[in-house]
């Protein structure tokens, strides 16, 4: 069987690709079902993209690979394709937009868009092997127990990263490339709570309180979540693409709050008052109680002179943390590094060496923000890369 283009990964950035590169695409994926990353996302309702999605929300190598892909396909034309399906949607906090029903309307999108392009969809299908020849590429599948061979004129490798293995993720894409003498840069989990030695957190286990968080000139507003192997919650989740190990932490636990001011004003007129308990008006009690094993928070609030005041609103303000690591691809929602971005075209996303072969999605060394950035990405690398294909058969025939 011959193609023109066989797609690996029936995910976001795999369907997207499909539905663009149009006739003569042949999709594949091992998964009884495709988009299955996009169905679990979000709660089940997919935070597809984002508003407020720029240039400045990604991570990489190269700080602007990404920015060509992202430029001609925007969340906004992503928008208008789920507006055309009529998919009711809602904005959520800082710009993330979810469906109303469910992820399963994306994925239909999706599978409708690539129907209507000519693209055909196997599904619980592996790849055995792979080649290349004068021909093009040689693909080794395994499908309904017997063995297929297919041949392309071009390769689009979408199979993700190593994230949530469980769902069937490996490090596909990066052997597809080392075979064909592609750079891969390190990878690491992204997107992951970050763990803590001793449990040091679990007597908090289930508190949550809006932080600031910071590392390097990285920095965050967002919720911070205590839990028994260590830190979650936005927050973290956000820093930990920023962080590696042996690295340590900020957290501003008063962002929005002047607290050496509230203290002083507290002073004059409810001396009497205990500290602790002005601290749970700002701070959970738990948290409190716990801060207090380190800090010195004992005494009225009539006993705190001005230093104290201020040494504690700066304790506070950059309370320091020290992971000792993070819970790995098991429940990373992205991997970081991954298909070296000095190797491909940013037009097109193909290969600068091997002419027909690309790479796209999460398997490529660019990673989103938390917040549906990353499926912008997905959406934005398969478009370019389908539409690219497409282009080229057109000049050709």
């Amino acid at each position: 069987m011959h193609y023109t283009t066989l797609i690996l990964g029936a995910g976001a950035a795999g369907l997207m690709a499909a539905a663009q590169a149009g006739p003569g695409t042949l999709l594949v994926d091992h998964a009884r079902a495709p988009g299955e990353k996009i169905r679990i996302s979000g709660g089940g309702r997919c935070n597809f993209t984002n508003m407020h999605c720029d240039f400045g929300n990604f991570l990489g190598a190269n700080p602007h690979f990404h920015k060509s892909a992202l430029s001609r396909y925007s969340q906004w034309d992503f928008l208008d394709l789920v507006q055309r399906h009529n998919i009711p949607w809602h904005e959520k906090t800082l710009g993330q937009l979810f469906c109303d029903r469910s992820a399963r309307d994306i994925v239909a999108m999706l599978v409708a868009e690539t129907q209507a392009a000519g693209a055909t969809l196997w599904l619980q299908t592996r790849l055995r092997d792979l080649s290349r020849t004068d021909a093009g590429f040689v693909a080794s599948l395994e499908r309904d127990g017997r063995s297929v061979t297919v041949t392309a004129d071009n390769l689009v490798v979408a199979t993700g990263g190593k994230s949530i293995p469980k769902m069937g993720a490996t490090g596909m894409a990066y052997d597809i490339a080392r075979q064909f003498n592609m750079p891969v840069t390190e990878t690491r989990p992204g997107l992951v709570p970050l763990t803590f030695p001793e449990n040091r957190f679990a007597p908090l286990a289930g508190v949550a309180t809006p932080v600031r968080i910071c590392h390097g000139s990285a920095s965050f507003d967002e919720a911070l979540l205590f839990t028994h192997r260590g830190l979650s919650g936005p927050a973290i989740l956000q820093i930990s693409s920023y962080w590696t190990e042996s690295e340590s932490i900020s957290i501003d636990l008063l962002p929005t709050t002047a607290l050496a001011r509230i203290l002083r004003d507290k002073r004059r007129v409810e001396g009497r008052r205990n500290l602790t308990t002005e601290l749970t008006q700002h701070l959970p009690s738990r948290l409190v109680e716990f801060l207090g094993q380190t800090l010195d928070l004992k005494g009225n609030l009539g006993d705190l002179s001005d230093a104290r005041i201020e040494s504690l609103a700066t304790a506070l303000g950059s309370w320091t943390v020290m992971p000792n690591g993070s819970e790995g691809y098991r429940t990373a929602e992205v991997t970081l590094g991954g298909i070296d971005t000095a190797g491909l075209s940013s037009a097109s996303m193909m290969s600068k060496t091997v002419p027909g072969l690309y790479f796209i999605g999460e398997a490529v060394d660019v990673t989103g923000w938390l917040g549906g950035y990353n499926f912008q990405w997905a959406w934005s690398s398969g478009h370019a890369a389908g539409t690219a294909i497409r282009t080229a058969q057109a000049r050709a025939g």
